[in-house]
């Protein structure tokens, strides 16, 4: 009984225009007064956000903060895949036949992650990695190769959470959320960078200038509150280092994997 509220709460909420409003109000100034208690309640790093906690304008310009130089060391080897993002691994492994299997026990496939690009047939023997921002984390995304931007799709869709319980409980909402997906090709091949929306994200925001050139480290978007960022490598093109597995912690710029050239 108390699974199925909180499952006809959690539909409620994801609708677009009631995440909206939430998002109005953590941009506006009213929502300043809350920063101090917010990063307290989320254990938040404010010693490592480029600006104090009383020079933010508003509670989504906190969350949205850049860190400080040297926060975060970018693995510069030119084989390493980086984390674009600090967050908790969800999910990791091969895709099976365009599979993406058990992320908190659903399956996914490439082709509807992707929104049945003609990419997808890219993917289908690759490997994959979710990482989940919880609101602790640092937001803004970076890219975790070096090379060129080839396309990129923004996908509409619903904002249900993708926590524990929504991964867990709501029906395979990486594929029902918006997504913006960012496809990078390398000389070892090709990533697609698939940012998934959440609730209470109003939205899902590019860094711009957007350049089609990028080095590894760049901003590449962010966030305006919790969400999930899943990779998708070519196949035969990645190798995982040793320990990655469902359960690990990473930051951002550390390394995930080598591409590896065929």
């Amino acid at each position: 009984m108390t699974k199925w509220l909180l499952r006809s709460m959690t539909e409620l909420s994801s609708r677009k225009w009631i995440s909206q409003i939430t998002g109005r109000f953590a941009q506006s100034s009213a929502s300043r007064r809350f920063i101090p208690k917010f990063a307290a309640m989320y254990g938040i790093r404010v010693e490592e956000a480029e600006k104090a906690m009383h020079e933010y304008s508003s509670l989504n310009e906190f969350f949205t903060r850049r860190l400080k130089p040297g926060m975060r060391i970018i693995d510069a080897a030119a084989e390493a895949v980086a984390s674009p993002v600090d967050a908790l691994i969800t999910g990791a492994g091969p895709i099976e036949a365009g599979t993406i299997l058990n992320v908190k026990g659903q399956d996914y496939t490439v082709d509807e992650l992707l929104n049945r690009s003609p990419r997808t047939e890219n993917y289908k023997h690759g490997y994959y990695i979710v990482l989940y921002l919880s609101p602790t984390d640092y937001h803004r995304i970076h890219t975790p190769v070096t090379g060129a931007v080839v396309e990129r799709e923004h996908v509409p869709g619903k904002v249900y959470p993708v926590n524990e319980f929504g991964l867990r409980h709501m029906k395979r909402v990486l594929s029902r959320n918006e997504r913006l997906i960012t496809y990078i090709r390398t000389s070892a091949g090709e990533l697609a960078v698939v940012k998934v929306g959440a609730m209470n994200v109003s939205s899902i925001k590019y860094v711009e200038p957007r350049r089609d050139q990028v080095e590894k480290g760049d901003e590449l978007a962010y966030f305006e509150f919790g969400s999930t960022v899943v990779l998708l490598a070519e196949d035969d093109s990645f190798i995982p280092r040793e320990d990655l597995k469902v359960g690990l912690k990473v930051r951002m710029g550390e390394r995930l994997g080598v591409l590896v050239d065929n």
